[in-house]
């Protein structure tokens, strides 16, 4: 089922992201942690795309296995600077093929890595959402940014560059990850005033190690509140009570976005399962 069709229908949205193991070994994990998550019945799980390139089919290959062999709706994404246009009409038609009907359109971030070339037959994801959005057979997802791209000026600008994207064709928004909900909701409603009146779905996922602290702080352009930094910083050598903490702030996070209009909640799980299914366990409790 395409995701905007979804979108349409009674009751929120709970979909899972995974991302292309890079071993064996990876792989193997990832499918325990497929097979773990399935049981929850997500809507749709989504497969990040490398943008460096290096291997620009394994979001391909693994969205075939998971439809064909688990039976879950998927979502691939395809960025601009990993893939040239030949690559995009030759990974739309294999997406066809497999009777995957969800694209996320993105720019993809530029990196500082030797070796790597991005490709520039796109400028912009809107440019690649049309041209995907006119082959007909896609529901497409784009990305928003609740706290501002990190490239973009200001927030005008960044709200602008969404609005170009859905009147580019897609359906849908899926945003960057937050800490605090009112971004969310400031930007719903800077996007709304703007004209962006598709569907909104907040990406939350819950910090489980000291080096994800550091990391966000380092790559994301995303506060990270105070609550939320001391009990990371207080649990660094404990891991079941910072995996509480962590459960506990993102399910609270989550129904309060719930019970405020969200249409539903995409984790991001790092290709982990135990936090993200005691999230939505916690969920369903509350809305059962």
């Amino acid at each position: 089922m395409k995701i905007t069709e979804r979108l349409k229908k009674p009751g929120k949205l709970f979909s899972f992201e995974f991302y292309p193991p890079k071993t064996e070994g990876d792989g193997r994990k990832l499918c325990e942690t497929i097979k773990d998550l399935k049981v929850l019945g997500p809507d749709f799980v989504s497969i990040t795309n490398s943008s460096t390139g290096v291997s620009p089919y394994n979001t391909v290959a693994l969205s075939g296995v998971i439809k064909e062999k688990l039976g879950l709706e998927v979502m691939a994404h395809l960025t601009c600077i990993g893939h040239t246009k030949a690559e995009i009409a030759d990974i739309s038609g294999r997406l066809k093929a497999m009777k995957i009907e969800n694209v996320l359109a993105l720019r993809g971030d530029l990196h500082n890595i030797e070796g790597f070339a991005p490709k520039r037959d796109y400028k912009y994801a809107s440019e690649l959402a049309e041209e995907l959005a006119a082959t007909g057979a896609f529901s497409i997802g784009v990305a928003g940014y609740p706290e501002k791209h990190p490239e973009a000026p200001d927030f005008e600008t960044d709200i602008r560059n969404l609005k170009a994207k859905i009147d580019s064709g897609a359906g849908f928004v899926i945003t960057q990850l937050f800490f605090e909900n009112r971004f969310y909701f400031e930007f719903v409603n800077k996007a709304l005033k703007a004209g962006v009146t598709v569907p909104v779905l907040p990406g939350l996922m819950p910090l489980t190690s000291y080096n994800q602290l550091r990391n966000f702080t380092k790559m994301f352009n995303i506060a990270l509140p105070r609550a939320v930094t001391a009990n990371i910083e207080k649990y660094a050598g404990d891991k079941a009570s910072l995996l509480k903490f962590s459960v506990n702030y993102a399910t609270a996070q989550a129904a309060d976005l719930i019970k405020n209009g969200a249409p539903g909640i995409h984790f991001y799980t790092l290709n982990r399962s135990k936090a993200t299914k005691e999230i939505l366990k916690n969920l369903r409790y509350r809305y059962a």
